[in-house]
């Protein structure tokens, strides 16, 4: 995984570069399809997007590539700034990075990135897609990001979980396979200090577990045994 700032600027360019894709296609053909084809009396979306101008956002009609490079933007700064730093902070909470199962550690910093994006994304979404034809209202905003979340976190939780983030690992290694090989052979007992160094060392760390653990079973019994012989004393 990420060992550097450039990995992990690729990694979270990958990851956005697929999420904001899947989002648009959601939004546009699942969430709002069929209302777009019958206010266009078209048989398609995409011939009804095409009837009204492009897709409405922030009060005009784009086309969909700037709607996804707009959505890219926001998606690529926040998931930087916020989402990957704070998902890692919130998953260390619960589980001990250089204990826990990697697999286990890796599902909840997925699942609390999109806890924390999901929410964040629809906030803008609320505001690059508002109505403001009608006119601007605070509670009408809200009220938008709510059905937002509603609607985007459960395709995001099962997406990023079993399509998304399985997926960006693997084009990941693929890019970066000579590095991660090189990676491999070194040895490196350093305490993890972030979500990168601990998908570098946690591998290494199984071993060492299982040893403590066995060790700690032959304690308890060496300590069982004394107890036993002193009893019968």
């Amino acid at each position: 995984m990420p060992r550097n700032q450039f990995q992990r600027m690729v990694f979270a360019f990958i990851t956005v570069v697929i999420t904001v894709h899947a989002y648009v296609f959601y939004s546009l053909y699942v969430v709002n399809g069929n209302t777009l084809m019958e206010v266009n009396q078209t048989t398609s979306v995409l011939a009804a997007l095409n009837k009204q101008g492009g897709v409405y956002m922030f009060g005009t009609y784009l086309p969909i590539w700037a709607c996804v490079l707009i959505e890219f933007c926001f998606a690529y700064l926040l998931e930087n700034l916020v989402g990957s730093p704070a998902s890692f902070k919130l998953a260390c909470r619960v589980f001990h990075p250089a204990k826990n199962h990697p697999m286990i550690f890796e599902t909840a910093i997925i699942c609390a990135t999109v806890g924390i994006m999901c929410p964040m994304m629809s906030l803008i979404a609320a505001f690059l897609y508002y109505p403001y034809y009608m006119g601007f209202h605070i509670l009408t905003l809200l009220a938008n990001w709510l059905k937002l979340v509603c609607f985007n976190f459960p395709f995001a939780f099962f997406t990023q979980l079993f399509f998304i983030q399985p997926a960006v690992r693997v084009i990941f290694k693929t890019i970066f396979r000579k590095d991660i090989a090189n990676r491999s052979q070194t040895d490196s007992h350093a305490q993890p200090e972030n979500e990168q160094e601990v998908i570098l060392n946690i591998f290494k760390r199984i071993d060492e577990i299982q040893e403590e653990i066995a060790h700690e079973h032959r304690r308890r019994k060496a300590l069982e045994e004394d107890v036993h012989s002193m009893v019968s004393k």
